[in-house]
């Protein structure tokens, strides 16, 4: 690791400075939703998300409703984002698994998450985080290019990537850290061109050489 411990958190107060609301941008009124919509946000942006979730909440608003669709009819209602005949196909038997397994309850469990379809990593420890309060770090593209571009980690794959954030990083600053890499990947650390100049961690940043303070 480049940084020291005093770096760090030196790095991660900047952004939680700059970033104060940075948080989950999915809407949802509770975990069973925030899952769906987690589910349904996979290489599709959170604001198109927010639109189809909108009606489909509205027309199914709990695993019980959602178990009883018919595809057809939530492939109407999310057919403008992406994989919309996948997805629809995963969040129908995850809301009927729900029901048959876990009386329609999200189950506040790693490896009960992962169990569900159209769950992966990523997703159950968003849901951990930001549905039941866990500590947990979930690495999307945002978070893989900046920690690793910044010098917070060097690997070359998602999995190692979060492993050695959960390493570097304090444990409770996890899940706010996930948040604030995300905002700084989307405002400032842009993926082919980076606003460097504007940038409030660009004087420790690796990809600029510049020493620290």
């Amino acid at each position: 690791m480049s940084f020291n411990t005093a770096q760090v958190n030196e790095i991660l107060d900047k952004l939680e400075r700059q970033y104060p609301e940075a948080g989950c941008a999915l809407e949802h009124q509770d975990v069973f939703q925030l899952l769906v919509s987690v589910v349904l946000s996979a290489q599709t942006t959170d604001k198109s998300v927010n639109i189809v979730t909108k009606d489909l909440f509205a027309a199914y608003p709990d695993a019980h409703a959602l178990a009883a669709a018919r595809q057809e009819d939530v492939i109407e209602i999310i057919k403008r984002i992406g994989m919309y005949k996948t997805k629809s196909k995963n969040i129908l038997a995850l809301a009927r698994m729900l029901e048959e397994q876990y009386s329609g309850q999200v189950p506040e469990d790693y490896d009960s998450l992962i169990s569900l379809p159209g769950v992966g990593r990523k997703t159950a420890n968003v849901v951990l985080a930001v549905g039941f309060g866990h500590q947990r770090i979930a690495v999307d593209t945002h978070v893989f290019r900046v920690s690793n571009r910044i010098g917070l980690v060097q690997e070359k794959d998602v999995l190692k990537t979060e492993l050695a954030l959960m390493d570097t990083l304090p444990e409770h600053r996890w899940s706010r850290s996930h948040h604030s890499l995300i905002f700084h990947g989307r405002n400032c650390c842009h993926a082919r061109k980076p606003d460097c100049e504007n940038c409030v961690i660009g004087y420790i940043c690796e990809k600029k050489g510049v020493e620290s303070r």
